[in-house]
């Protein structure tokens, strides 16, 4: 399959947290090497604050579908077939890394996917050096890391956290997660950002701890977007949703009130 081929969408499998019958609805989309219930601690206070949230596994990750192509565009074609319950727009898509791009990429191409969009630490562009870094960085998680060596490298992340993690990198498969980085090269969807007319917060770590979205790129989707908002968690890295949970919901939380 080449990058001019259409796009197959494939039906995710999803988990839920809340009452199904809910008035407000929310959807966590992971990150590259995650699953649906590494999103549990965000879905759970979500769900305690009246929202019935859902969260999908993407395509080559958890129980989702294997597919022969791993293009941001093609997760959020994935992910742009996800309705609430009973239709209409999520109230909120929050997405991590990229999942956070590969929901910018659906609200762009269906204005009517979500009515706000909460991006944690969004993987918009990311140069050749940061590609490779991924790409050793997901081999590594596949089939090196433990729970131990995992809880070595993040000692403040919830038990829970590194469980889920840890197992979410396993159950993935590995040509899926090398996939995802050599299928998207540019790896670029600023302009799809730009686009956007909902309001959108990014909520991010700092840059010396492994921030994929700062300084220029902040920047300029402040100056080309008037209801584009941007927050540092301090303390928090490339997960501030696992580094400092409390911070981030609080921040969350905010947005959305």
């Amino acid at each position: 399959m080449s990058a001019e081929d259409p796009i197959v969408s494939v039906v995710l499998p999803t988990r839920a947290w809340g009452n199904p019958f809910a008035e407000r609805t929310a959807l966590m989309v992971h990150g590259l090497g995650s699953s649906a219930a590494t999103c549990w601690r965000v879905m759970e206070s979500l769900a305690g604050a009246g929202y019935f949230a859902v969260a999908p596994d993407l395509r080559g990750h958890g129980s989702a579908p294997r597919t022969t192509r791993y293009r941001i565009a093609d997760f959020a074609s994935d992910i742009a077939e996800l309705s609430p319950p009973h239709g209409g727009s999520w109230d909120v898509v929050i997405g991590h890394s990229i999942g956070a791009a590969s929901a910018v990429v659906a609200q762009a191409q269906k204005p009517s996917f979500a009515r706000k969009l909460v991006l944690l630490d969004p993987a918009l562009e990311i140069n050749d050096t940061t590609r490779d870094e991924v790409l050793t960085n997901q081999r590594l998680g596949h089939s090196v890391q433990d729970v131990d060596a995992v809880t070595q490298m993040h000692p403040h992340w919830h038990p829970q956290d590194i469980e889920v993690k840890v197992a979410a990198h396993r159950s993935a498969s590995l040509w899926a997660l090398e996939q995802a980085v050599a299928d998207n090269s540019p790896w670029n969807v600023t302009p799809h950002a730009e686009s956007l007319s909902i309001p959108t917060l990014a909520l991010c770590g700092e840059e010396s701890l492994g921030s994929m979205f700062f300084g220029d790129q902040v920047a300029h989707l402040r100056a080309a977007r008037e209801n584009f908002h941007h927050t540092v968690i301090a303390g928090a890295g490339h997960s501030p949703h696992r580094d400092k949970p409390e911070e981030t919901l609080a921040a969350v939380r905010a947005f959305l009130d």
